[in-house]
């Protein structure tokens, strides 16, 4: 039990840099999840943005911060389709039998999607640059953006994690991925939720999402943050937290 703790953390890099292996031999996974949110920024700005009145000068200012969260949104299908498989194959089974932390394989799936989403969206911050982004946001407030990707990233890995553990199929380990994905489109991502009706827009303006999109808005394009950036942070630690949970009880049962 004690060299189970005391070397959880090697456990945990050793399993990361297995996942990571899995990833970086199949680099469709990467490509996949970074086109098309690329396709959809390509098709917003330089097709529907014209006729989009969001009171800023360059409509790819505007998008980016949702098209960053549907690229995260995108990558949670492939972390529960793998755990799905590690599942399937009996891997976890094997990891449990040996000398190593129980939740080590688990941490390691999680923190292949941190990895991932951050090489993805550095590609398609790059990718707006080239069609006109720009940003007055200091250093600070890039570490702060990144920070609140980051927990946006672990929140919904946390959930995806749930489905490939307990789905019984290819299929019901994906499926999570698809309600996640309409969340940015019913939100201030794509257009301010004024325009919206009475309706969509109340849900719009209180679910978690556009929090998110707010508070990196406001931090790349040098505004003041405001009370956003700590509901963002509310939504993403109470999500990640209930999740987490959910997730280790599913992993618990696996193993019994």
């Amino acid at each position: 039990m004690e060299t189970t703790k005391n070397y959880f953390l090697m456990d945990t890099s050793v399993m990361l840099g297995r996942s990571l292996r899995h990833v970086f031999r199949s680099l469709d996974t990467i490509i996949t999840v970074t086109i098309m949110p690329i396709a959809m920024m390509l098709l917003f700005v330089y097709v529907f943005g014209g006729a989009i009145q969001t009171g800023t000068p360059k409509y790819v200012n505007y998008l980016l911060p949702g098209i960053l969260l549907i690229a995260v949104a995108n990558s949670i299908g492939y972390v529960s389709y793998r755990l799905f498989t590690d599942v399937q194959r009996g891997i976890f089974e094997r990891f449990n039998s040996m000398p190593i932390a129980r939740s080590a394989a688990l941490w390691g799936h999680v923190l292949t999607a941190l990895v991932s989403n951050a090489i993805s969206l550095t590609v398609i911050v790059l990718i707006a640059v080239i069609m006109g982004f720009r940003s007055p946001a200091g250093v600070l407030s890039w570490l702060a953006v990144a920070g609140i990707l980051a927990m946006f990233t672990l929140a919904l890995t946390w959930i995806a994690a749930i489905a490939g553990l307990s789905a019984k199929s290819v299929d019901g380990a994906s499926v999570i991925a698809y309600p996640i994905h309409f969340l940015p489109l019913i939100s201030s991502a794509f257009v301010p939720t004024k325009s919206m009706p009475a309706g969509v827009r109340a849900f719009a303006e209180n679910q978690p999402v556009t929090s998110f999109v707010e508070a990196i808005r406001a931090l790349l394009s040098g505004q003041p943050v405001g009370n956003t950036i700590w509901i963002a942070l509310a939504w993403s630690l109470g999500i990640m937290l209930v999740a987490y949970v959910l997730a280790m009880n599913v992993y618990k049962k696996r193993k019994a």
